[in-house]
């Protein structure tokens, strides 16, 4: 028996690259998955269930309250429940390492809207359903940055600092309820959008595998264990966490 049958999950920001590594994942445990992301979600599904996994698919936007109920009620009405969460969507592979004082205004409030708002509002609404099911678990996708205090991507590290924030205080804040909320924080990873990025790849991809303990690339792959594990039965007693998951750049 896979460690997740009979479990569903909802993987947000999950087309491609990270998302999408960890929703083939739990799907490959047994999971039925419903990903959700701003485009590209139907051929995602397709290619998935063509391998054989169960995995429906909804397009939306996190930043969308509407979007994420209308997401909530998706996975209840085509698999029967939600079990687990995992906030993936976020903004990084777009944006350009720069100055904070050069950091337009606009595209500050759009990080913040993605990477916090976002988890906050797909939490609301699909904590009434596991509370339904007697628990849950959420995993929120944050970052090793603000652990290191990394310079020139000010509005992505401060967003990912708040992720982490977010996780302890709702892991307190619903803990009664059985659901367990942890995160996972990667390093520099060679996701699709990455890798569509220059200007990053040029400025973050050799310093950061020689800052590792492992020195080579990071894959979206790589972060799919440390998720499964959080929200699997091996991790029933384990709440408010933070898993770095970067080769052993930083100890956490």
């Amino acid at each position: 028996m896979a460690t997740l049958d009979g479990q569903v999950a909802i993987v947000t920001g999950a087309a491609m690259g990270i998302g999408r590594a960890i929703a083939e994942g739990l799907a490959k445990e047994g999971a039925c998955v419903l990903i959700m992301d701003r485009q590209g979600t139907d051929q995602a599904v397709q290619e998935m269930s063509q391998s054989g996994l169960k995995v429906d698919g909804i397009e939306g936007d996190v930043t969308s309250e509407a979007d994420t109920r209308a997401m909530a009620e998706a996975a209840v009405s085509t698999f029967g429940g939600i079990n687990i969460l995992v906030n993936n969507a976020g903004i990084y592979s777009s944006l350009t390492p720069g100055s904070f004082e050069n950091i337009p205004i606009e595209e500050w409030r759009m990080v913040m809207d993605v990477n916090v708002m976002g988890p906050f509002l797909a939490a609301r609404a699909v904590v009434p359903e596991m509370r339904k099911g007697d628990g849950g678990r959420i995993v929120n996708i944050a970052s090793g940055t603000p652990f290191k205090g990394v310079p020139f991507l000010l509005h992505y590290v401060s967003s990912k600092g708040a992720v982490v924030a977010l996780t302890r205080a709702l892991a307190k804040e619903i803990g009664g309820d059985h659901i367990l909320v942890n995160a996972v924080a990667p390093g520099f990873t060679l996701s699709d959008g990455v890798m569509q990025n220059p200007a990053q790849l040029e400025a973050l991809r050799d310093v950061s595998a020689k800052a590792r303990v492992i020195q080579r690339d990071q894959y979206p792959q790589d972060i799919v264990g440390a998720v499964k594990f959080l929200v699997g039965p091996d991790a029933g007693f384990i709440t408010g966490q933070t898993i770095v998951v970067d080769g052993g750049a930083y100890f956490h």
